[in-house]
């Protein structure tokens, strides 16, 4: 049963959309202040025309089926370049006027005008006026379009965003952003957005793996995860002074942490790069059998992909250490998938994934690996993760065996678990609860209390 704080706190609408993990994971944190407790999925809720679910479906299965095509030989390749024009971020310098809208935001919103897609979903949100939060920019245009009475707010999902994030006419749109980096802030604002609709905010991470807002949960996790970074003191020692001034005294690292060494590797929601997964169990069988590493394998809600990994894992023989020595993370649902992989990140010490949504999940004290990116937002990600120090691009991963212990006997890996926490945005979950809460004339305020 929730308590009165808890349902005076459910406040808005928070809509996202089933596709992938990216939009759905960036709205889950969200759930706390969401009415009734529940994410609504644009392309998939309760009473949706069956017009409206058969376009939000074509669109889910042309991605995914493209994201799958890019491997095909030759023309694969060609075909996602073509498809990734259409949602290109364009380069940031020179510094220019970027509001033209581009071809994707003027097919959208043909759509939703001449189809009146999204009209029933508007009109049911209508019906109790409160803020809507949304995490995918379509929702958002077709909340404007339809005249939604509550204020609109659209939750960036990457750390720079291409010109399909805002509407036609950004002058007159009353669409507000919450902004996941600062270069997304710059970004908008060469988009023709104004100032004041633009929130710095930071990504919204599960408040789970936080504590609270002086990070408790999130500092002594980071401080565990170090132990096992860096078994040999390199950075430890060398910056001892520095991290015990921003983990605390009573969590400077121990000599020997709860957990075993720990890799996670995370497939992309389409579930492209599976092989990547078994390449890296194939190089540290030795490494797994003497208990010195455990590597968690990241299915998600994909059957398909769950069977794959355990009969990989069954032609290397290692059947013996499922569930020790390796963990396939496997949920029947999103929701459940999410409880599931937050609670896995825990006691895990490097994250490999491509630079996806997650890449905001350095903030939480992760190295990231970076898996070949996908995309043009990847690349950005991917860019970015560079730039603060918590990133590497993943070596063959057929000898992981070699240079993944390599990073971690020269405390490269703590460095960049430290650089991910020190530079990444962590309170973004908090800073959108607070913009929430502020009545309309104090919310230029709020902005100067957020933390970043």
């Amino acid at each position: 049963m929730k308590s009165k704080d808890q349902t005076k706190n459910q406040k808005v609408w928070v809509v996202a959309v089933d596709m992938g993990y990216g939009h759905q994971r960036a709205a889950d944190p969200l759930r706390q202040i969401a009415y009734g407790g529940q994410i609504i999925n644009a392309n998939n809720y309760s009473g949706i025309p069956k017009k409206d679910r058969d376009m939000w479906e074509g669109s889910r299965k042309g991605y995914e089926f493209i994201s799958r095509f890019k491997n095909f030989p030759i023309i694969g390749n060609t075909a996602f370049n073509l498809f990734d024009d259409l949602q290109e971020i364009p380069t940031f310098y020179p510094k220019r006027d970027l509001s033209r809208p581009s071809l994707q935001v003027l097919y959208l919103m043909m759509m939703i005008k001449q189809k009146k897609w999204g009209q029933h979903l508007i009109n049911k949100l209508a019906r109790k006026k409160l803020p809507l939060i949304t995490t995918f920019f379509t929702v958002a245009f077709m909340a404007e379009h339809f005249d939604y009475p509550g204020e609109i707010y659209l939750v960036a999902t990457d750390t720079d965003i291409s010109r399909a994030w805002v509407s036609i006419d950004p002058k007159k749109s009353r669409i507000r952003y919450f902004a996941p980096s600062t270069r997304v802030v710059e970004r908008l604002k060469d988009y023709g957005v104004a100032e004041d609709k633009i929130f710095l905010t930071g990504f919204p991470l599960p408040t789970e793996l936080l504590g609270n807002e002086k990070l408790d949960t999130l500092r002594a996790d980071l401080a565990k995860r170090l132990v096992n970074l860096d078994p040999n003191r390199e950075y430890i020692n060398r910056y001892e002074d520095s991290i015990m001034h921003h983990l605390g005294q009573k969590n400077l690292p121990k000599t020997k942490s709860d957990h075993i060494l720990t890799v996670m590797f995370a497939v992309g929601g389409a579930g492209a790069q599976r092989e990547v997964g078994v390449a890296i169990i194939k190089s540290l069988i030795a490494q797994i059998q003497n208990k010195k590493i455990r590597v968690i394998l990241v299915a998600g809600t994909h059957k398909d992909i769950k069977k794959y990994f355990n009969e990989e894992v069954a032609k290397l023989g290692l059947e013996k250490e499922v569930g020790t020595g390796i963990k396939i993370l496997h949920s029947l649902n999103k929701e459940g998938y999410f409880r599931d992989f937050n609670k896995a990140l825990r006691k895990t010490d490097i994250l490999w994934t491509k630079p996806i949504e997650l890449s905001f999940y350095t903030a939480l004290g992760l190295p990231i690996i970076m898996s070949d990116p996908v995309g043009s937002q990847e690349k950005f990600n991917r860019h970015w993760l560079l730039m603060i120090g918590s990133g590497i691009e993943q070596d063959d991963p057929r000898y992981a065996n070699e240079w993944l212990f390599d990073l971690i006997n020269t405390g490269w890996l703590a460095e960049g678990a430290m650089k991910g926490f020190l530079e990444a945005p962590k309170f973004g979950t908090y800073n959108i609860e607070k913009v929430i809460n502020y009545k309309e004339d104090e919310i230029l305020k709020s902005r100067t209390e957020m933390q970043y």
